[in-house]
């Protein structure tokens, strides 16, 4: 009865909710909805933009046509808006630089529309920030194609309303986002708006529509929660945002740019259902649901209008608080928001309610019995460590079955088919949960204390391992401490109803209050972890093979198994087939262990969760000092993006010389940068072929254009210009007797001993200047010593340390 009720509730509820879209808005809604976001029109939009194909930063569709279609639209925004009411400047920013030392951009671009009230004063503004480049090979319909024709929708609807708006909106479409958050950067340093832009609502996508998330804010911005607490469908969570600092979440968003650079509080929102299709050729128009672009529509909207008016935008600087707070929705329906000193009150308070209502229980208890307090609590203690034994053993064995399943190869087997995970890792920790205190209480059955006060400790003893929890992550300033909080807050508010009422003394009948309490934190536990997997299962397919992806899930359940099932597992304890209850999870563990080694537990399916490869037919060119080429090699570089590399073993293994790119760095300085070549990255493979790459393709060419000797002693200076492909790398490391003294470059990272540096051209493409200045000892020309006294110092064993300088020795007899 308790596990159908469960499952109702999980079915017709949570899934509900994780997976409900509101109706879209079509053209006929605008005539009774003048001032709604109409969904159609951002679908004619996102339709044309994805039409384009991938818009990789420097190719034509990004830096023409996708520029061309964004300005049309807001072009024509701005020659039907309602003039009476609002002015639009529009202005196209083509922008160059320098971003965290070594990527340096040329030529990328930025559209931008200033929405703003007829003689408008304020000069604090709104930002709304989506790009429209894409990854290659993708159509990028979510990422970020969606949030772009959201924005133009929103522009649209604002421009045609009667206001009021006391600030500006400025809406910027960024064209560099893929390649390192460039055109942002650009942006926030660079532009003339910038410095007044104070809140920043930033829009992107890890997934393909669904609900979007915020996930991540300022911790001075608490005033802002206000504001998108009212929105329509809220959608946020503080773990989240705590899992992604942590970077657990293999990505970054433009939002950092605005945050660290631009000193800009606001939001950081993405969506993230159906993550399998993200950066892939399957995030196309066809997939993306419509009706997600209403959902952000009405969302980002309600935030435009409310922050376009906000009093706090006057004076920002007034409404920080200098702290993190605590956000989550319940179910979508509503938001719950609090700073951390209301988070320590709160977790405090709740656990002293509890723990005073727990002594209260004992006491009563004892005098139920007719024993001593003293023996009810050792009878308490001994509880609690069957309790917390239970719990160690079941998080053990899940996390043990995570590292077999890697061990035998099948790591993954959820990838596709996520029902896996519960038979895998939640059902040997609800094993694990019933039958350690089944065997306890079958053997103290002959105990004083009947059957039911007997659960009641259990019960007790579960929620005093949640309080510790929770005041020790409280203290030591982990955020994600409310989800303790909240199942203890619900068990406390069940064992007071059963003090009040006295039910806890009235046979199994304090099994009621319980079972009722649990059902909001079951509601929430549940809805939290199915999206937590929404977003982590695609993840472990992209995040590299160095760790077991497995770990995550059994940790994820483990979790949320503990949250979930900790106070209801002993509820099953009153059947009288206890025993065969149990038993069916370790049952169910070890069936789904057996489908998991079975061909259903093949990680991948074709479009719908397929396994990712990075392939490259790759060329390398080394030059001697004299422009000659020592060394000419080609190769496929297949680059492992999740644990199985070994899937391809079938294509691989017609290359027999196939290795590991460990083995082909020759000792060269690529192979020792702290940021690894492309061509020498850990766990790759290296397949050597006799053929370099079709034309066409378009080869890097650095040129030495001058040296010149310096006025500063032993100085030269290198001049240089490199041409190529909009995408370059390039490698500086000086001769072990120079000395970088000055450059082009970031003056802070002259010390480093060597350098790879990204170089990213968008509309521009000509030649790239800089230059070097290396300080040069005066007896060799630049540094260079003779080829045989290098060998000979090569020569040495590898256990041998040697300081070497050059020695002349003069002699004169008169």
């Amino acid at each position: 009865m308790l596990h159908s009720l469960l499952e109702f509730l999980y079915m017709a509820v949570v899934l509900q909710q994780v997976n409900h879209l509101p109706t879209p808005l079509t053209l006929q809604d605008e005539f009774t909805q003048a001032d709604s976001f109409i969904t159609e029109r951002a679908e004619n939009v996102l339709l044309n933009l994805t039409n384009l194909g991938p818009r990789v930063v420097g190719s034509e569709a990004n830096e023409v046509e996708a520029v061309t279609l964004i300005l049309d639209q807001v072009f024509k925004v701005q020659n039907e808006m309602n003039q009476d009411y609002f002015d639009i400047e529009v202005d196209l920013q083509v922008v160059s630089g320098q971003y965290m030392h070594t990527s340096l951009y040329h030529g990328v671009q930025n559209i931008l529309a200033k929405l703003s009230a007829k003689n408008n004063t304020s000069t604090n503004y709104l930002l709304i920030n989506s790009h429209f480049d894409s990854t290659p090979k993708s159509p990028g319909a979510s990422d970020d194609g969606a949030m772009v024709a959201v924005m133009l929708e929103i522009l649209r609807v604002m421009a045609n309303s009667k206001g009021p708006l006391e600030h500006p909106i400025v809406f910027l479409f960024n064209g560099a986002e893929e390649d390192g958050l460039l055109a942002s950067y650009g942006f926030t340093t660079q532009h003339k708006w910038a410095k007044n832009c104070k809140v920043i609502i930033n829009l992107d996508a890890a997934g393909s529509g669904g609900r979007e998330i915020l996930f991540q804010s300022i911790s001075e911005s608490s005033w802002l929660m206000n504001y998108y607490s009212k929105v329509t469908h809220p959608f946020a969570n503080a773990v989240l945002e705590e899992l992604f600092q942590f970077g657990l979440v293999p990505s970054a968003t433009d939002f950092r740019n605005f945050r660290d650079y631009g000193g800009m509080q606001g939001f950081d929102m993405a969506y993230i259902q159906n993550g399998y299709v993200y950066h892939t050729e399957f995030d196309s128009f066809k997939v993306y649901p419509k009706a997600s672009l209403q959902n952000t529509g009405d969302n980002v909207l309600s935030l435009a209008k409310s922050l376009g008016n906000a009093p706090e935008m006057r004076n920002i600087n007034n409404y920080g608080n200098m702290e993190h707070f605590i956000f989550f929705d319940f179910l979508g329906w509503f938001m719950v928001h609090y700073t951390m000193n209301t988070n320590l009150i709160v977790n405090i308070l709740v656990c002293v309610a509890a723990l005073i209502a727990i002594v209260i229980s004992l006491c009563w208890i004892s005098k139920r019995a007719d024993l001593s307090l003293l023996a009810i609590v050792a009878q308490f203690m001994l509880t609690t460590f069957i309790q917390t034994l239970s719990l160690a053993l079941g998080a053990a064995f899940s996390i043990l079955i995570s590292y077999v399943m890697d061990v035998i190869g099948c790591s993954m087997t959820w990838f596709s088919n996520n029902w896996l995970i519960c038979g895998l890792y939640f059902c040997p920790v609800f094993f694990f949960l019933g039958i350690l205190p089944a065997g306890f209480l079958e053997y103290t059955k002959k105990y004083a204390l009947p059957l039911g006060l007997r659960i009641q400790l259990f019960l007790h003893s579960h929620c005093l391992i949640l309080i510790v929890l929770t005041i020790s992550l409280t203290f030591l300033n982990i955020r994600s401490a409310f989800m303790f909080m909240v199942a203890v807050f619900f068990y406390a508010a069940a064992l007071i109803g059963n003090l009040i009422t006295q039910l806890h003394n009235k046979g199994s009948w304090f099994a009621i209050p319980v079972i009722v309490s649990q059902i909001v934190p079951f509601l929430y536990f549940s809805y939290v972890a199915e999206y937590l997997y929404f977003i982590f299962i695609p993840v472990t397919g992209r995040n590299g093979g160095a760790s077991n992806p497995d770990l995550l899930i059994a940790l994820i359940a483990v979790i949320f198994a503990i949250l979930l099932s900790g106070f209801l597992i002993p509820l099953y304890l009153l059947f009288r087939r206890t025993r065969s209850i149990i038993l069916c999870s370790l049952g169910v563990a070890i069936l789904f262990m057996i489908l998991a080694i079975r061909p259903i537990g093949t990680p991948y399916t074709p479009k719908l969760a397929p396994q990712r490869y990075t392939v490259q037919h790759a060329n390398q060119l080394y030059h001697n000092a004299d422009g000659s080429i020592r060394s000419n090699e080609s190769a496929i570089y297949l680059y492992q993006q999740d644990r199985h590399i070994d899937i391809a073993e079938e294509v691989i293994v017609k290359f027999k010389a196939a290795h590991e790119t460990s083995t082909v760095c020759n000792n060269e300085a690529t192979c020792q940068l702290d940021r690894p070549s492309i061509f020498y990255t850990p766990n790759s493979l290296w397949l050597p072929v006799n053929e370099p790459p079709g034309i066409p393709y378009e080869r890097p060419v650095l040129t030495l254009t001058a040296k010149t000797i310096m006025n500063t002693p032993n100085t030269v200076r290198y001049n240089y210009t490199l041409t190529g492909p909009d995408h370059m790398m390039f490698f500086i490391e000086p001769k072990t007797s120079a000395k970088i003294i000055n450059w082009s470059f970031d003056k802070t990272i002259l010390s480093r001993k060597r350098l790879v540096f990204t170089f990213v051209h968008g509309k521009n493409n000509d030649a790239f200047e800089f230059f070097i200045d290396l300080e040069c000892h005066q007896y060799t020309e630049f540094g260079n010593r003779v080829k045989i006294y290098e060998e000979f110092l090569e020569s040495l064993p590898n256990y041998a340390t040697n300081v070497n300088w050059l020695a002349t020795y003069d002699s004169w007899l008169f």
